[in-house]
Order: C-alpha cells, then sequence, then structure tokens
C-alpha cells in the first residue's frame, strides 16, 4: 500500500486533487474529518474539539489503512490538526505530534497558495494570502524537519494537476 497525503493551507485544491488522484488511480480516499465535524457542529470550534477532531481523523484514516488498497489518498492528516490548533487556539494537543510521527506515509504533496484564489466555503478562515503563506511554510518546515517525503505542488489549477499525478505515478512505479 502507498500513502499519499495532501496537505498545506486552505482553498489551495487539496480536496479537489485528491478526487481526481482517486479517479486517475483508482486509489481509495479519505477526506477530512474536521469538515464533517464542522457540519455536524454548527458553532465555533475550540481547543477542547480538537482531540475529538483528531480521533475522528484517525479512526477515518485506519478504517482505510484495514482495507489495504494499493493506493491510499488522505485528503489531510494529524499534521493540518496540529498546525490548525496552533494557529487558532495557540496550543496542541500534546499527543498529536508522536502519533502522526509513528504511522507511515510514502509521500505529502504540499500545496501552495500561490496563484490560486481563495474561496469562501463557510469553513475557511484565512482569506489573506500572507496568512495562507504562513500555514504553507509551517506545514514545509514541519515536514522538512521530521524527513518526511514531500513534494511541491504550485501553479494554475492544470500545472497542480499534472505535478500532483506525476508525484504519484512515480510513487506507484516504485
Amino acid at each position: 500500500m502507498k500513502v499519499v497525503v495532501l496537505t498545506g493551507p486552505e482553498s489551495t485544491g487539496k480536496s479537489w486533487l485528491a478526487a481526481g488522484l482517486q479517479q486517475q488511480f483508482d486509489g481509495l480516499r479519505v477526506d477530512e474529518y474536521v469538515r464533517w465535524f464542522i457540519e455536524q457542529n454548527p458553532r465555533d470550534t475550540c481547543l477542547a474539539d480538537i482531540p475529538e477532531i483528531a480521533r475522528g481523523q484517525l479512526q477515518w484514516e485506519d478504517e482505510a489503512r484495514a482495507q489495504q488498497p494499493a493506493l491510499l489518498i488522505l485528503d489531510t492528516h494529524l499534521l493540518s490538526n496540529m498546525l490548525w490548533s496552533q494557529t487558532l487556539f495557540g496550543d496542541c494537543p500534546s499527543w498529536l505530534e508522536p502519533e502522526l510521527l509513528a504511522r507511515h506515509y510514502d509521500l505529502h504533496l504540499l500545496l501552495s497558495p500561490e496563484q490560486i484564489d481563495w474561496t469562501d466555503d463557510g469553513q475557511r478562515c484565512q482569506p489573506q494570502l500572507s496568512e495562507r503563506l504562513g500555514f504553507y511554510q509551517a506545514t514545509r518546515d514541519w515536514l522538512e524537519q521530521h524527513g518526511q517525503p514531500l513534494q511541491i505542488i504550485q501553479g494554475n489549477w492544470d500545472e497542480r494537476q499534472a505535478q500532483a499525478f506525476a508525484a504519484v505515478a512515480r510513487l506507484l512505479a516504485d
């Protein structure tokens, strides 16, 4: 099983690319638990919600891993939960990072916010490019500091799709 994670700031095309990768490579996709959580709990999310959100994301991921698909596509993982918790609340449950580091991921596709317009979908909160660039850099820094396999995805929509498809095709060919 090869595990690919789409990560980075909001409104950069992660869900769109995850769906495209699933269609192109017949992978099993795991969506963002936090989106479902927010729909079920229409209120401001708080620090106390982070453990439930993270456990929900892990459960969805583990259920998909148990199916042992050739390709598992994660629309997000615990790194986003960690960074959003730190960004929004200035704190993060201490168990998230060790839990994340205990798991194996074959490739992280890190999506840049540059050249893509921010779209408000009712759940997003970083309309300023500078905010999204800060989140992008924090994601990149963490991945690089922890030696995680990383491919930067940037450019317009067509370029992003071509880069992501090529990276996953290389991964599957190995």
